[in-house]
């Protein structure tokens, strides 16, 4: 990523005065919804450390693989925010995910939760609620087609728990579509 780029994340900032300064721990998101674009931005550069780093160690994955991800991040736009303020303990944000596979522009909406441990924020979990192609009609829920390319469902390619875990206990990023 070119840092004299806007941030992914969809603030009016260039990388290096924006998610760089989570990424590379010089500071800690004070919210939750900060969080959420610090880990966008995280997934779309593909920094696996920081998106394990920010999962709370209930739900973390050993390692993130990005070897099968062939969507192209474009941005991030915040739907709704619940709580997830400095003072809560616990918040939900929703927002939709801009990205290009095979060369159609397409969005996620997403609900994710967060918590506050020991005075830090951490991704829960999340639940996809449609997946679509831009300016067509979007499917809906676990039935929405996967974004990853492979074909199934939702439903079909993460099951109930929305996470996938290869053999070896990684996380996988091909059904899953987590930040």
């Amino acid at each position: 990523m070119n840092t004299d780029t806007h941030c992914l994340c969809g603030l009016e900032l260039h990388y290096q005065d924006c998610c760089r300064l989570y990424h590379e721990g010089e500071k800690i998101p004070a919210t939750a919804e900060i969080l959420m674009r610090s880990r966008f931005t995280a997934y779309a550069m593909q920094k696996g450390d920081y998106l394990i780093e920010t999962w709370t160690s209930s739900k973390r994955p050993e390692q993130i693989n990005f070897e099968k991800e062939d969507a192209q991040w474009q941005r991030l736009e915040i739907i709704n925010t619940k709580k997830g303020q400095v003072k809560d303990s616990r918040g939900i944000v929703e927002f939709k995910a801009y990205f290009l596979s095979k060369g159609e522009a397409s969005v996620m909406n997403e609900i994710s939760r967060f918590t506050k441990t020991g005075g830090r924020w951490f991704y829960l979990d999340g639940q996809v609620k449609s997946v679509g192609l831009i300016n067509k009609s979007h499917n809906q829920g676990k039935n929405a087609a996967c974004s990853c390319g492979s074909g199934k469902n939702l439903n079909a390619a993460v099951g109930n728990n929305f996470v996938s875990f290869e053999n070896n206990n990684s996380f996988s990023m091909r059904c899953n579509q987590f930040f």
